[in-house]
């Protein structure tokens, strides 16, 4: 089975190398000539760890990358992976979707059956949208010559090589019996793991046991398409309320993660997502629930439950910034440092993340700030060029002369700073920590005035709104 991936993104890329890395021969495709070049090279265009070793044992062998769609003629299975960024108006704009649809009309082969799969994140109906685009750029028939279905993807970053060899379940959606046949096929060796020692070594383990064989579900197409935004959108439902009672238990002097802790082991709800943070944010969240809310409104069947997350999770950006108010009696002329520009670590991702909507408005109440992120500093300028800010190369840089320190994503590496450099460094030793990440190594006892969210701390909590302190 040959197999194209159109794309080489975060999920192009990754899907592409897992099946070449199954022992199918793929084809990335993608216009970026930097992107296309890294993986004939031999390296991984994006940041994702193990992904750089597992392109190095598959380029050129069953695993290869072109700019041209000529490939499609000669595939099997074809995955559509392109971007799907979010319009001004909230929709997701499918300008390189159709895009991508128009060129494999243009190269489909006649004389096969082909299956294309919508891999992107994209709202109910856009099956249909490619399927129209294909008929009307090939002159093939739908169910004859092509079929198009629905995979969703579910991979995290920083975690998508585990996510793609060992997934909870994998959804596919298909009106046709013939495509259904050949995605069960194409992801039989996943579902049974044969040959998974190939490619384990590679994989960054994050479960506390051996995970089970995946659910391998089949639906129809539309249903399969909103999976991926109910599933997301519950998830920031739970992000949102867990920060909410983060608030309270600062508020009342409760302790959020043990609260967390006796949530999550009730197996109806579960520990996972019980994380307190500054909010979700990043690529995938802003964007899908507020397609998914947009979606409903449109239909007249708002989903106020989604909607009130999103505005909870504004909320908690500003609580953050409150707290540093607190702390500091005014923003104005005052010196912070950011540890994190990705929406969470082990990504270069810094795409709608939290940190740009807080810097944002540090800088709107006068204060000079300083960041630093091991990989995603480059992309987060690249996107945010309008902020005056300082870039550090060392972490500890951030420190140096400034009344207040934020940690926003919880980077391994910042584990090792050297603490008490950087209590030295400061002009106020005041540390936020966004995710109660460093509570244990005793910032306290070097001196540090150590605040977290929703943990008990030595200052006496205030319930000020976050909108009173700071000009939103």
């Amino acid at each position: 089975m040959k197999i194209s991936c159109i794309g080489a993104g975060y999920v192009g890329c990754v899907t592409g190398t897992a099946f070449a890395a199954l022992g199918y021969r793929t084809t990335i495709i993608d216009i970026n000539s930097q992107r296309i070049d890294a993986l004939i090279n031999g390296r991984s265009p994006i940041y994702e760890p193990g992904l750089d070793i597992l392109i190095k044992k598959t380029i050129g062998n069953t695993l290869y990358a072109d700019y041209s769609y000529n490939y499609v003629s000669n595939s099997d299975v074809i995955f559509i992976a392109v971007g799907t960024p979010s319009t001004n108006g909230g929709n997701v704009d499918l300008s390189y979707v159709e895009i991508a649809a128009k060129n494999i009309g243009e190269n489909l082969n006649p004389f096969g059956f082909t299956v294309i799969v919508n891999k992107s994140t994209v709202p109910v109906g856009t099956a249909d949208l490619v399927t129209t685009i294909i008929e009307e750029t090939s002159g093939l028939k739908n169910g004859k010559q092509f079929a198009v279905v629905s995979n969703p993807e579910f991979l995290r970053e920083g975690y998508a090589l585990e996510d793609v060899f060992l997934p909870d379940r994998i959804v596919v959606g298909s009106n046709s019996e013939k495509a259904s046949q050949i995605m069960k096929k194409l992801y039989s060796k996943i579902v049974t793991r044969e040959g998974f020692n190939t490619f384990s070594d590679v994989i960054t383990l994050n479960r506390k046991c051996h995970p089970s064989l995946p659910r391998y579900y089949e639906t129809d197409v539309k249903s399969s398409e909103m999976i991926k935004y109910a599933s997301n959108a519950f998830l920031a439902v739970k992000i949102s309320y867990i920060n909410e009672v983060a608030r309270l238990s600062d508020a009342l002097g409760a302790n959020a993660l043990d609260v967390a802790r006796g949530m999550g082991m009730d197996s109806r709800i579960g520990e996972k997502f019980l994380e307190v943070s500054s909010g979700w944010s990043g690529s995938c969240f802003p964007k899908d629930t507020s397609e998914f809310l947009l979606t409903s409104q449109q239909e007249n069947c708002e989903l106020s439950i989604v909607a009130s997350a999103i505005k909870s999770n504004k909320e908690m950006h500003d609580y953050c910034i409150s707290k540093a108010v607190r702390s500091l009696g005014t923003l104005n002329n005052r010196t912070i440092g950011i540890l994190g520009l990705t929406f969470k670590p082990n990504t270069d991702d810094a795409r709608n993340t939290q940190a740009s909507y807080i810097i944002e408005m540090l800088l709107k109440n006068g204060a000079t700030v300083k960041v630093h992120d091991p990989q995603g500093a480059e992309m987060f300028k690249s996107l945010n060029g309008h902020l005056d800010i300082e870039y550090c190369s060392d972490p500890l840089d951030v420190f140096t002369e400034a009344e207040a320190v934020m940690l926003l994503t919880h980077w391994s590496e910042y584990l090792y700073i050297h603490w008490e450099d950087a209590f030295k460094r400061m002009h106020n030793p005041y540390f936020l920590d966004t995710r109660n990440y460093l509570k244990d190594i005793g910032l306290s006892d070097i001196g540090f005035y150590y605040e977290g969210i929703g943990v008990p701390s030595h200052k006496q909590s205030v319930t000020t709104s976050a909108a009173s302190l700071i000009k939103i």
